[in-house]
């Protein structure tokens, strides 16, 4: 037997789906079963788009554990949090003569990393976090928890496309850095004191190599043990106080 998670929410139903984007409610994720009319899919996947919200297809057994209500062949996820544009945030740091300290997530899936870069990232003074339309993980209670409190304190962006996004940053005199296992430039040898998105990839595939050829550096952490790695959520707050650190000096 299909064992039913408790989630409380949910918007289901399509009508109060279409209403809800139709609306710009602040939506994590939609659910749609597999085989669903075309004539649904036209009408909702353009909103969904437009507002950089994932869908996933899913088969039927999905939705039914999410609840016992009729849905209809679509389960919308209500988010935690509202996401905000990164553009603005980046923008409005430059107008106030300020060096902006931008986190970029590359493929962190586990909620709990997440919300550990999270907690890290407020306290050491990043603008904004910047993640995947997909490939990310998902912001529910869980990922909320483990930031204890942090993402109703700092801004979160989801983009389409993560390259491009880096691309913009750069026009916009972003230095990208790429924080790699075995680059050569340690953190403590280079200057943090300029405008700087930092990258972060997942603990099993890192970075994207397309994504590492767009950046600026690459930076590693000394290490002396012989341990393959650190944890991405442990990486991220050891650079990220180097950026304090240097920046408190300065």
């Amino acid at each position: 037997m299909y064992k039913r998670k408790k989630l409380k929410n949910l918007i289901v139903g399509r009508k109060p789906i279409i209403d809800a984007l139709v609306e710009g409610v602040s939506i994590e994720k939609i659910f749609i079963q597999k085989g669903i009319q075309k004539e649904f899919l036209d009408e909702l996947l353009p909103l969904a788009s437009n507002q950089n919200i994932p869908t996933q297809l899913v088969p039927k057994a999905k939705l039914m554990g999410l609840t016992g209500a009729n849905h209809q062949g679509v389960i919308a996820l209500n988010a935690v949090i509202d996401y905000q544009p990164f553009e603005e945030i980046v923008s409005r740091k430059f107008d106030q003569g300020e060096n902006p300290l931008i986190i970029m997530l590359d493929g962190v899936t586990d909620v709990r990393n997440f919300g550990a870069i999270a907690r890290s990232a407020e306290v050491f003074g990043a603008d904004v976090i910047i993640i995947p339309l997909k490939g990310s993980a998902l912001i529910d209670e869980k990922s909320n928890k483990a930031a204890a409190g942090a993402l109703s304190r700092i801004p979160i962006s989801r983009v389409k496309s993560l390259n491009m996004t880096a691309k913009y940053l750069q026009s916009s005199g972003v230095k990208m850095v790429s924080a790699v296992l075995k680059a050569e430039n340690a953190i403590i040898s280079v200057d943090m004191n300029e405008p700087m998105c930092l990258i972060i990839g997942s603990e099993d595939k890192g970075i994207h190599p397309s994504l590492i050829s767009l950046s600026d550096i690459e930076v590693s952490i000394p290490q002396v043990g012989k341990t393959d790695s650190l944890n991405a959520s442990v990486a991220a707050g050891i650079i990220l106080y180097e950026v304090q650190r240097q920046r408190s000096l300065k």
